[in-house]
């Protein structure tokens, strides 16, 4: 139940085309040309992909042929333009992803074209044509496919059986793209770019955990440059076959681990008091940001003794608003007194303030009361969408959750603390199998008089320390909400940052720190 995780991974270290856009292949013609609702202009700075100017078409009301050029109207939001024939046995449709927050998009498009460009020279070399089946769209800034709308709109047009990439240079939103996916009868490889500045690699894998999900076969690459051997002669085979398989050698099925007498005997306990005990993940919606992978069908929990209690963020937002100022001020006056730093300022929309910090405080209480009230063994909250318009985001107080040593709460009119000395399981995001793992991993702890503290961490990136001052592979993990045990220093070594204002539009701190050494469980449950 808490094996460490040990991977190894094997590392690999155009111009724009004016008035064109990448075509929607219609099955059974390879070479069609489609016409659409009229837009404006459009740039791209690299890529086979969608690039438009001057463009000054009616909208496209007709439907039918003149000569050899075919005409179909495609609903938004893909412009008005004219497509280049292409050879459909030949070509490669790209797809990628962005996020719901436009500036958000904004701000990873020059690092997708970027992307793009190596990827359009990989395909090239190997003798195919990438081209991206969506547009740049000069209103957003970007051209991202931003809604699951947007997503079934652009399925529709293509090809059912053409071959997609999907690149992935966001982490969230896997929905954007997911259901058509599902639907869709040609082959599909995701892709990353083996970079740390980038969420690629989360995005990646978010998607391949949706797809794995649903059972939709699929293939996965990634590369720092796309140019290295390694990557070269893997996509030219999945070209070839649309199936490619990576080594998993460096696993362990469990069924061939020799489990000691004592840990076997120890496993079956804990599983039996599971059954009998009983236990409530209270959550706070979920799917946040899409995420199909994160829900946990009720049914795979039952024979666990596991339920479910949901709960509603209104309920939260209420909560949180009785709380009184001065409730919240205790709180931040305990954990200023352990001497954690605040890097505070006063704009509001740039520096994290006060003002944002007792929210936080307040929703850390409203969460141990409601998590009493409804007798939950671990809460989640949606950590992005939630109550972003109404309240600063949750990290501080899901950091402070998770920690044994943290501001102590009574209920109200009662000398009784919650959840006195240990920490209060939170997922994040309302993750629900994270959440199943912890409260597993937790308990296994609890019996082998382990440190209690989890937190969900995303991975962001992995290489051989250049430096030499490490040997082997490092990982790299992040979280906003890090339990202060974790730091070499404890408290005195958290500090909170502000959350940035394109996803918290009213702010908030995190709660963070450089992680003492020593060995981690690094685990996942999927379903």
């Amino acid at each position: 139940m808490t094996a460490k995780n040990k991977a190894t991974v094997k590392k690999t270290a155009n111009s724009p085309t004016k008035n064109k856009v990448a075509e929607h292949p219609t099955k059974g013609d390879s070479k069609r040309y489609v016409k659409t609702v009229s837009g404006g202009k459009a740039s791209l700075p690299t890529g086979n992909s969608v690039s438009s100017a001057k463009n000054k078409s009616k909208n496209a009301k007709k439907s039918g042929s003149a000569g050899n050029a075919k005409y179909t109207k495609i609903s938004k939001p893909v412009k008005t333009v004219k497509v280049e024939p292409v050879d459909s046995r030949k070509t490669v449709y790209l797809l990628a992803g962005g996020e719901r927050e436009p500036a958000v998009n904004q701000r990873y498009w020059a690092s997708f074209v970027e992307m793009e460009g190596l990827l359009n020279k990989a395909f090239k070399s190997v003798g195919f044509s990438l081209v991206r089946a969506h547009p740049y769209k000069p209103s957003e800034k970007h051209g991202f496919v931003a809604s699951q709308k947007e997503g079934l709109d652009l399925f529709s047009n293509l090809d059912p059986e053409a071959p997609v990439l999907v690149v992935e240079s966001t982490c969230r939103y896997s929905n954007h793209l997911l259901p058509g996916l599902l639907l869709h009868r040609g082959p599909i490889l995701t892709c990353a770019r083996w970079i740390g500045k980038t969420p690629s690699i989360a995005g990646m894998l978010n998607l391949n955990d949706g797809l794995g999900k649903a059972g939709k076969p699929f293939s996965s690459l990634w590369s720092v440059d796309f140019s290295d051997k390694w990557f070269l002669e893997r996509l030219e085979k999945w070209l070839k076959t649309g199936v490619l398989k990576h080594s998993t050698s460096h696993l362990t099925a469990l069924k061939r681990q020799a489990v000691t007498s004592t840990n076997r005997i120890l496993g079956e306990k804990l599983a039996a008091e599971l059954r009998a005990g009983k236990a409530i993940l209270g959550v706070f919606h979920d799917g946040d940001t899409g995420t199909y992978n994160t829900i946990l069908p009720d049914e795979s929990l039952f024979g666990l003794g596991i339920f479910k209690e949901r709960l509603s963020l209104a309920e939260l937002y209420y909560e949180a608003g009785r709380i009184t100022d001065e409730e919240a001020r205790d709180v931040y006056r305990w954990i200023m007194a352990k001497g954690m730093t605040f890097h505070l300022g006063e704009n509001e929309e740039t520096d994290l303030t006060l003002r944002q910090i007792l929210p936080q405080c307040k929703v850390y209480i409203a969460v141990l009361r409601l998590a009493d009230r409804y007798g939950c063994t671990a809460i989640g909250i949606q950590g992005v969408q939630g109550l972003k318009y109404l309240l600063p985001a949750v990290d501080l107080a899901e950091g402070i959750l998770g920690n044994t040593e943290r501001p102590p709460i009574k209920a109200p009119g009662s000398s009784r603390y919650f959840f006195e000395g240990r920490p209060f399981l939170h997922f994040y995001a309302g993750d629900e199998p994270a959440a199943l793992d912890a409260l597993l991993t937790r308990r296994v702890a609890a019996a082998l008089e382990q440190p209690l503290e989890t937190t969900q961490m995303q991975i962001r990136w992995g290489d051989t320390d250049p430096t030499e001052t490490v040997d082997g592979f490092v990982w790299t993990f992040q979280s906003a909400a890090v339990p202060p045990a974790w730091f070499e220093g404890g408290w005195k070594a958290a500090e909170s940052v502000r959350r940035p204002i394109d996803f918290f539009p009213l702010g908030g701190g995190t709660l963070r720190g450089v992680c003492r050494r020593g060995e981690i469980v690094w685990s996942r449950i999927f379903v």
